[in-house]
Order: structure tokens, then C-alpha cells, then sequence
């Protein structure tokens, strides 16, 4: 028998269940969120992977903390929001997994530029590890 994975939109949906089941509010909350998000997504005129709804989803509620003092009210209920999403996330990947991935790609492409390198580099790390961070490393590697 092969194992059927079970889309991100399923698993919300049950862990939205078990979240009313256990009265956990901010959770639930968390996950009411995220679940619109997929549903905006599905009615959009160019749909994206769940995943990439999540991500995007993820990456604006952490940007959103900076606008907030620490210990104010909104950035530790956003703080409580990425906690319950974090389970969600995709693996990231290390600073040295990205290295690796660049110079494999350096290696097999002849006269490797900035523009090849970066094209054939973001769908490998795309929602796993920081683009900008990323272009750092592609500059650090080809000098």
C-alpha cells in the first residue's frame, strides 16, 4: 500500500477541529486565519501551492512584529499566531545546506553568473530559507 499525503489545506481543517474540541482559542484563531487564506486563494484568478499561501502568510506575520515594542500586546498575540503555524512550515534549510546547493550549481553551469545561479537556486529553497540571505551567498561564493 502507498501512503496518501494529506494536503495542508486537510490538515488545518482537522487540527481546526481538534483546536474547537480543545477550547484553544489562539489556535484556533491561528488556524481560522490561515485557512482563509487558502480559501482567498482557491477563488483567486492565478491559484498558488498551499504551501506558498503559508509562507507568504508566515513570512508577513513575522515582518509585521517589527511595527510593535517587545512585550507590547499585538507582537506577542502575533508571536502566539507563528508558534501555532510553525508545525506548518515547511523544513528550513541551513545557511550551509544553501552553500552546498550553490556550489553544485556554480560547478555545473559554464561561466556561472549571479542571474543563472539565483534562477536554478530559488525553486530548491523557495518558503525554506531567505532569498536576500541568499543572494548574499551567491555573491560571496562567485567573488
Amino acid at each position: 500500500m502507498s501512503e496518501q499525503k494529506i494536503s495542508l489545506s486537510d490538515q488545518v481543517n482537522e487540527a481546526i477541529k481538534d483546536a474547537m474540541k480543545k477550547v484553544e482559542k489562539d489556535r484556533l484563531s491561528a488556524l481560522r486565519n490561515l485557512k482563509a487564506r487558502f480559501i482567498e486563494n482557491k477563488t483567486s484568478a492565478k491559484p498558488q501551492e498551499e504551501s506558498d499561501i503559508l509562507v507568504a502568510h508566515y513570512k508577513k506575520l513575522k515582518d509585521s512584529m517589527t511595527n510593535f515594542p517587545e512585550g507590547h500586546e499585538l507582537r506577542l498575540g502575533t508571536e502566539r499566531e507563528l508558534k501555532f503555524l510553525d508545525p506548518y512550515m515547511p523544513a528550513q534549510l541551513s545557511e550551509d545546506d544553501v552553500r552546498t546547493i550553490i556550489k553544485g550549481i556554480v560547478g555545473r553551469l559554464a561561466g556561472a553568473n549571479m542571474g543563472g545561479v539565483m534562477k536554478e537556486l530559488s525553486p530548491q529553497i523557495k518558503g525554506r530559507f531567505d532569498g536576500k540571505r541568499a543572494n548574499d551567498l551567491v555573491k560571496e561564493i562567485l567573488g
